[in-house]
């Protein structure tokens, strides 16, 4: 019987699970991942250490599966989407890896954004541009660090690096590549024209070829299975943008369902057949892993890190019972404290520049209030996304969730609420590492396509259903967080994001958006 390796690369955790061809899993290990800021709004990622930790998980997993390493047929990899790790032209790291929230560009962005290159470039891209987009970083380290740029070899993403150490072989995997800015979306190649816009039209001589999500891009090496304990000549896929690689295994096939990703980033993602247009919104598209399809989100980096690092600054380092957090959040009223939290502590979908905040604050209010807070926020965040995609996807009878507030009902039934939506929990431990699995399964001919992979996965749903009387609080809050929002502009002296220029906002304006109560 044959298996197969889907290894996960988040913002947090790295994962490595193996799979039959039913999706049933054998075995999950995961090993946490540190992110280094040694500059205010700087998140970076040593390199060798992250190949480090790969080794580690794929060899624990082999490890708790018991199965011999001839067993695996393939291996598929899912990661993390935009950022940069830059090799040399030798093939070694060419300092830390650039995570997809790192801010370090964010007046290049706004030089961009007011000099209207979004609006002129989005035609060809379907992108819009945000700081850690592979150019706005290539672009700043080019007037930054000119002796590192000059030294670029290969400009790659975390899956293609990792990827790169597992097969030796260089390569740009496409649902990934194709939102980088640097990827001319209808005629499915990189095009030089826009790297001469972002003002590095030297770096296209050094992007690696594109490869598919399913095909084959390699086979594990000597080397490689000598340390993961992986067997050499194993074939190695392209792999997936774990948004896809969410959005696939949470079952996300029509129009009828989006799929909320809550982790490091705030995602909200649906599939279409088809470039889907909007008078006065410019919705991101990237490759889909299927063929002929696209993938359409909005993300930002607002989602469950906010409450870690909450967790993490205010706990001293003592455990976490998350049960017993949810239970004293539960006893609350829901949407009844007057406490707001801005989970906007690795970035914002508010504007360029703007901070998270705990506003209104008071003696009376208690841990779990504060608690409170930091879901409710995270929700509304949430919310700002999935509205504005519902205009591109107005059929939306329910809402998939994944990611690790998930498991908390108390989370999902406030969602819920304050959505109107059905919210829908797929039971599947890891989706990152379940579809890069299928993409391995795809590539070795077990699948004729995704669709097919996904039509043989028989998830159970946990099914959250909003509570009408509930529903109003939350919107009466929610109006009161984009209230605080446009009271802090002025603190934060940054203009709310046009709907042509990427990251999202409330569309309502100040003046008609009605006042909290």
């Amino acid at each position: 019987m044959s298996y197969w390796l889907g290894l996960d690369c988040g913002g947090t955790l790295i994962k490595a699970g193996i799979y039959d061809a039913d999706g049933r899993e054998y075995a999950i290990a995961r090993e946490p991942l540190t992110v280094e800021s040694p500059r205010p709004g700087w998140q970076e990622r040593d390199m060798e250490r992250l190949w480090q930790a790969a080794v580690r998980v794929i060899r624990s997993a082999l490890a708790a599966s018991r199965l011999p390493a001839s067993s695996i047929a393939g291996v598929g990899i899912s990661a993390q989407g935009k950022g940069l790790y830059l090799l040399d032209r030798q093939g070694q790291p060419l300092g830390r890896g650039i995570l997809s929230s790192d801010q370090r560009a964010l007046d290049q962005v706004r030089a961009w954004q007011q000099a209207g290159l979004p609006e002129r470039v989005y035609p060809a891209t379907l992108q819009t541009l945000w700081t850690g987009h592979p150019v706005s970083l290539l672009a700043w380290i080019k007037a930054n660090d000119a002796e590192r740029y000059a030294a670029i070899g290969s400009v790659l993403m975390a899956h293609d690096f990792l990827r790169f150490r597992l097969c030796g072989e260089l390569a740009c995997e496409i649902s990934n590549i194709s939102e980088s800015n640097l990827f001319d979306m209808h005629e499915s190649r990189y095009d030089p024209a826009l790297a001469e816009c972002f003002g590095i039209a030297d770096i296209v001589e050094r992007l690696p070829p594109v490869v598919g999500s399913a095909e084959v891009a390699g086979a594990i090496t000597a080397e490689a299975a000598a340390t993961t304990g992986l067997l050499a000549s194993t074939p190695v896929v392209g792999g997936l943008f774990d948004v896809v690689a969410t959005a696939l295994c949470s079952g996300v096939v029509d129009d009828t369902r989006l799929n909320a990703v809550m982790g490091t980033w705030s995602v909200t993602s649906g599939v279409s057949s088809f470039i889907r247009r909007h008078p006065t919104a410019n919705f991101v598209h990237g490759r889909h892993a299927q063929a002929g399809e696209y993938i359409i989100h909005e993300a930002s980096p607002t989602s469950a890190i906010n409450l870690e690092w909450v967790l993490r600054t205010a706990g001293g380092g003592a455990a976490v019972d998350y049960d017993a957090m949810n239970h004293a959040i539960a006893q609350l009223p829901p949407a009844s404290s007057s406490l707001l939290f801005l989970p906007f502590l690795y970035g914002s979908n508010a504007g360029l520049g703007m901070h998270g905040c705990l506003f209104d604050m008071q003696a009376a209010h208690g841990r779990a209030h504060v608690l409170q807070a930091v879901y409710e926020g995270v929700v509304f965040s949430h919310l700002t996304h999935l509205r504005r995609m519902q205009q591109c996807f107005d059929r939306v009878e329910a809402l998939r969730v994944t990611g690790g507030p998930s498991h908390s009902d108390v989370w999902m039934q406030m969602l819920a609420d304050a959505s109107g939506l059905p919210v829908e929990v797929p039971e599947v431990e890891e989706t990152g590492c379940l579809g890069a699995a299928l993409a391995a399964a795809v590539g070795g001919g077990v699948f004729s396509c995704f669709t097919e992979a996904v039509a043989a996965l028989r998830m159970p749903l946990r099914v959250l259903v909003p509570q009408a009387r509930d529903q109003c609080a939350y919107e009466r809050k929610y109006q009161r967080y984009q209230h605080l929002i446009d009271c802090l502009r002025h603190f934060h002296d940054t203009e709310p994001l046009a709907l042509s220029s990427g990251v999202p906002h409330d569309q309502t304006s100040a003046s008609t958006r009605p006042r909290p109560t």
